[in-house]
């Protein structure tokens, strides 16, 4: 968190704020004191049984006691102060480094956040004795200048709190893209369900019931050959259904026009599918086409295909739309995309709908969606992912 977001903006008034802020520089020296008393002890006391084995527990039990205490501070700090500190994610083991009960404690060891909470326990004793001291003075003695005392000191609390009781940047993203690896794990698993579930019920129970048809006409071939010729037909026929239902299922994981021509021609394509009356109209101003050097990410282009073609299905299905548009631009470094229909609106990004899986598919790439679809509509979806161009990045995300 930046530093200068921790700093109030307003002027200093006798108000609820104030009196919040006042009840922290009071809380200061008991939670100093304590906060001193078992960091310095705990670590001081894991320090000196280094000689043994058991120190390395008591250090690092000492450590996850700091983290706890930790988490009290960021709450005091977040209900007084209001100062938005996010708790951090949970200690990370060392791969490698034997049974799991050396890696937790390995993890302990050589969590930074930890010591850095040390050092914010060991400052807030003698600092909590300077700001106890001034808040009491002031608030018994010093009344008209009260709010300024307050700000100031309750400015330094916020400044320590944000250096030394924050994650750091590297976790929280960390975090977050541990959070979005899970979504693209849930999101292909529910892929390969779909594709399995397409090729089980479909191409392949025609396919079976082909091959009994033809066996049905091979065994008529020399007894009945009119009969035989009729049902070799029909095979025929399935045969070009069949072929149909792979096409589809091919297009549905990738697109060979995606592919070939880009996402310019991919998104006509599938606008050609949507069954809105009016039709949908598509506005792309993209580079690339056949120039596939200058062209996004595969994997991005891919994402974008798929987000443009849900949106539109679930267009036809459910908005009662009479038109559509599809806009598709770069704006730098990203790729915009926008999907509007004159529909009833009231879509939302319910948890585990559709529009909430598409929405975890584009975030999962650094990538922004937004739903604006009040009731009695029209619906806007705005879709932002990053460019990524092949010739930078080759084909990874």
């Amino acid at each position: 968190m930046p530093l200068d977001s921790a700093l109030p903006g307003k002027r200093p008034a006798f108000n609820g704020r104030m009196w919040r802020e006042t009840g922290y520089l009071l809380l200061n020296l008991p939670m100093g004191i304590t906060g001193f008393t078992l960091t310095v002890t705990g670590l001081s006391l894991g320090v000196g049984l280094l000689v043994t084995v058991i120190g390395i527990w008591v250090l690092a039990g000492a450590l996850f006691l700091v983290r706890g205490l930790g988490v009290v501070e960021r709450a005091l700090a977040r209900t007084l102060l209001e100062l938005d500190i996010p708790e951090p994610p949970p200690v990370r083991s060392p791969r490698g480094t034997g049974d799991s009960f050396w890696r937790r404690t390995l993890g302990v060891l050589s969590d930074g956040l930890a010591w850095r909470t040390a050092l914010y326990l060991t400052i807030k004793l003698p600092w909590g004795v300077i700001s106890f001291t001034l808040a009491l003075v002031s608030l018994i003695v010093l009344w008209p200048v009260l709010p300024w005392v307050v700000r100031g000191l309750s400015t330094v609390d916020r400044l320590l709190a944000t250096a030394l009781l924050s994650p750091p940047p590297l976790a929280e993203r960390v975090r977050e893209l541990e959070d979005d690896r899970g979504s693209v794990v849930d999101s292909a698993a529910a892929d390969l369900r779909r594709i399995e579930r397409d090729l089980h019920d479909g191409a392949q129970a025609r396919l079976v019931a082909l091959a009994m048809d033809l066996g049905l006409a091979k065994e008529k071939l020399s007894e009945d050959p009119e009969t035989a010729a009729k049902m070799v037909a029909d095979a025929h026929g399935e045969v070009k259904l069949v072929l149909q239902e792979l096409r589809d299922l091919a297009r549905g994981i990738h697109p060979a026009v995606l592919t070939d021509r880009g996402l310019d021609a991919a998104l006509s394509s599938v606008a050609t599918r949507c069954t809105v009356p009016g039709g949908v109209r598509v506005n792309a101003d993209l580079p690339g086409g056949a120039d596939r050097e200058s062209r996004p990410d595969p994997a991005v282009e891919g994402i974008a295909y798929f987000t443009v073609s849900e949106l539109l299905t679930n267009v036809s299905k459910h908005s009662g739309a009479r038109t559509a548009t599809v806009d598709a631009w770069r704006t730098g470094d990203r790729l915009m995309l926008q999907v509007r229909d004159d529909g009833t609106g009231g879509a939302d990004e319910q948890p585990g709908g559709g529009l909430a899986g598409l929405a975890d598919r584009v975030r999962a790439v650094d990538g922004v969606f937004v739903v604006d679809s009040p009731l009695g509509g029209p619906t806007t979806v705005t879709v932002e992912l990053p460019w990524r161009t092949r010739g930078a990045t080759g084909s990874r995300v």
